[in-house]
């Protein structure tokens, strides 16, 4: 284990209930072995080679990732998950949506309590984000099986689909659809950005399209943990070695259409236009500084003009548009702002004008996990790192727990990303931070579940 793990064979346990104020402490010790740092490190850098992309050095492991949702890669990635599961005495479950559940029983029946998080990467992601997740979970399930450690209550590691929306434009697909908040029909009929196949005709092609409902009440969960890596620059900014999540912020996403008139460029003036590239300009513009006076965010992506020619202008302008604040209400607020600017741009400050249509794609509240959950990861993140070492964070990004959280207790640890860069090849953890954020998330899990027994006992 790496230098800065403290006590990492035996930790004694202190969780918390809800609320934070009535604690249940667990007078006993909890066996927390190792986890095998350089085994969790091969593993990383193994399963990178299905989808490896984007080379930015000339070591092996210097290329990024593009393991797309229910592509070739991601079919074969997934084999792999579910064969070396099995090999642990797992019984692997796959639902209707291709969701993966590895679950290694325990003394008692009952819902498991599981590590998840997803295999699928940006087209120009990198190693991490989402695989450190899923491979710390399989790390955990080998550390306790070659233990001979069983556990109270069943454990599982899960393998989420399309958490990125990259290839299917809906982020947090197959977990919203287990926890009721997005429509079976709706996740199966989305249809790729680039072409016809839709998620259910690409599950059935790579041969994941499971018969078990696709729902937290056919495959319920005690708890929900996720290791994920920052993904920004708060915890190498602060020095500190684990961020304890305490929730995510609101995000909206829109489709933005904006409508004009075609017209040669060279024969048409300004004032005889309908210009809707510069009205869809002049409103990413304006989505900055809306963003910026409420201290949110608004980002565009995804930028298309038909029919698509120098020297004609367009008839239609689509574009994405990503909004967030931890704040439900901010978050209101600033889009109602925006959509008022943005109508006014098109009638006022378009030429002769144009007209504005919003498609609402996402609309996620923000998230506030369980401070069961959250102790439980703290309390594991203090007996590795030491408490100056951690630090409380809000996720800026959306994460497949957003959804878990809503049906069932739920926390996350964050480990930091050098120059807090991701969704980029050179996105990059050191794997002594992927170590100890794999120890805490054991470590967090034996935790909960020592928990479980002990308020099956008041």
């Amino acid at each position: 284990m790496t230098s800065f793990v403290r006590n990492a064979s035996s930790i004694r346990l202190h969780v918390t209930s809800t609320p934070l104020t009535h604690r249940l402490s667990v007078r006993r010790h909890v066996h927390v072995p190792a986890i095998n740092s350089q085994r969790l490190n091969e593993a990383i850098h193994l399963t990178s080679a299905w989808g490896a992309a984007h080379r930015w050095g000339s070591l092996d492991t210097e290329t990024g990732m593009a393991r797309l949702a229910l592509s070739d890669d991601d079919a074969t990635v997934r084999r792999w998950f579910v064969a070396q599961t099995t090999a642990l005495g797992c019984k692997v479950t796959i639902d209707q949506m291709g969701n993966t559940f590895a679950v290694l029983p325990g003394r008692r029946d009952g819902p498991p309590t599981a590590i998840g998080s997803h295999l699928d990467t940006q087209p120009t992601g990198g190693r991490y984000d989402g695989v450190l997740g899923v491979l710390s979970g399989l790390e955990a399930l080998r550390t306790i099986v070659e233990n001979k450690i069983t556990t109270n209550y069943p454990i599982a590691v899960i393998n989420w689909t399309n958490e990125e929306g990259a290839r299917f434009p809906k982020s947090l697909c197959a977990s919203g659809v287990w926890a009721g908040a997005i429509p079976l029909e709706d996740g199966w009929n989305l249809k790729e950005v680039a072409g016809n196949a839709t998620q259910k005709s690409e599950l059935e092609r790579i041969g994941f399209l499971g018969a078990t409902p696709c729902s937290y009440k056919s495959l319920p969960l005690a708890g929900h943990f996720e290791l994920h890596i920052e993904q920004g620059p708060h915890l190498e900014t602060a020095s500190r070695k684990i961020g304890v999540v305490m929730g995510a912020q609101a995000v909206r996403w829109y489709t933005v259409t904006v409508s004009g008139r075609d017209c040669h460029t060279g024969t048409t003036p300004f004032a005889a236009r309908s210009d809707p590239m510069l009205c869809a300009a002049k409103i990413i513009v304006a989505s900055n500084l809306i963003a910026k006076s409420h201290n949110g965010l608004a980002s565009t992506g995804i930028i298309n003009a038909y029919p698509g020619s120098t020297n004609t202008v367009p008839a239609k302008v689509v574009f994405s548009l990503d909004m967030r604040h931890h704040q439900d209400t901010v978050l209101d607020a600033l889009d109602a702002d925006l959509h008022k600017e943005a109508e006014r741009i098109a009638r006022e400050d378009s030429e002769r004008g144009c007209t504005v249509d919003w498609r609402l794609d996402t609309d996620a509240k923000a998230t506030h996990f369980n401070q069961d959950c959250i102790q439980c990861v703290q309390d594991s993140a203090d007996a590795v790192v030491g408490h100056d070492m951690t630090m409380q964070l809000t996720s800026g990004a959306g994460h497949d727990s957003c959804m878990t959280s809503l049906v069932c207790p739920t926390s996350m640890v964050f480990v930091p990303s050098k120059d807090g860069i991701s969704h980029n090849p050179v996105e990059y953890t050191s794997p002594e931070d992927c170590a100890a954020g794999a120890q805490v998330i054991l470590g967090a899990l034996l935790r909960f579940d020592e928990l479980r027994t002990k308020k099956t006992q008041l």
